[in-house]
């Protein structure tokens, strides 16, 4: 039988490099999608392009306006602070879970090293480094938590909103002084999760994440008035 991998990969990297291209803002709200400029720009035909295309659509990333086809749809900022309330919890709870787990000598030790790891490499990133770079760091960090706490549904719930959230962070993180807070807290998320102390990594988390979500939320405001006019 012949190998039937390629095409699948294929339409997940088109689509993984068009969430990228919409969360840094390369690709603004209301530009125009063209399936054969894409597919001559990413160097591949136009049937994985179609199909991230729809994926992207269904997402609502996507919307269909009349004549012109496809455009980035514009920024929910309701949506998004929706998204942030659902988050925070889901953060503290995974942050309480993996400190537990830390404590009881239960948690896997290849992923704390991971969240040091991940930790790391966010803290010693240049501020002047690409939006995306930072954002992509974020969900790495973000996500070794979730898989050290043990519940695969706060993984599984967050990841499908990850394309939004990615896109309302690249909002946040263009800001430097923002980039350095974020990893400050993300710091102290860390220390008490790896000592074992569920009360005090819960409430990190959620304090980290309810900031970030008021901080996407005040920085959305303009932008969606200026939509709006």
């Amino acid at each position: 039988m012949m190998p039937i991998a390629t095409q699948p990969v294929l339409i997940d990297q088109v689509y993984q490099q068009l969430v990228e291209s919409i969360a840094d803002g390369s690709l603004l709200p209301g530009s125009r999608i063209r399936q054969e400029e894409l597919a001559e720009w990413l160097g591949v035909s136009r049937q994985p392009v179609s199909h991230a295309l729809q994926l992207l659509k269904h997402q609502g990333l996507l919307t269909e306006s009349g004549k012109r086809g496809l455009t980035v749809a514009p920024l929910d900022a309701g949506r998004i602070v929706d998204l942030y309330q659902v988050r925070t919890s889901l953060d503290a709870l995974a942050a309480r879970l993996a400190a537990q787990r830390c404590a009881a000598g239960s948690a896997n030790a290849s992923l704390r090293r991971q969240l040091e790891e991940s930790l790391e490499n966010g803290a010693s990133l240049k501020p002047d480094r690409p939006a995306a770079v930072f954002i992509q760091a974020d969900v790495d960090f973000h996500t070794t938590i979730y898989r050290l706490s043990g519940n695969s549904a706060i993984e599984e719930t967050v990841a499908a909103q990850w394309p939004h959230l990615k896109r309302s962070m690249g909002v946040v993180l263009d800001n430097p002084d923002e980039r350095l807070l974020v990893w400050h807290e993300h710091a102290a998320i860390v220390r008490f999760i790896l000592a074992g102390d569920a009360q005090r990594a819960e409430l990190a988390a959620h304090d980290h994440t309810s900031r970030a979500g008021s901080e996407t939320a005040k920085r959305l405001a303009p932008l969606i008035s200026n939509e709006a006019a």
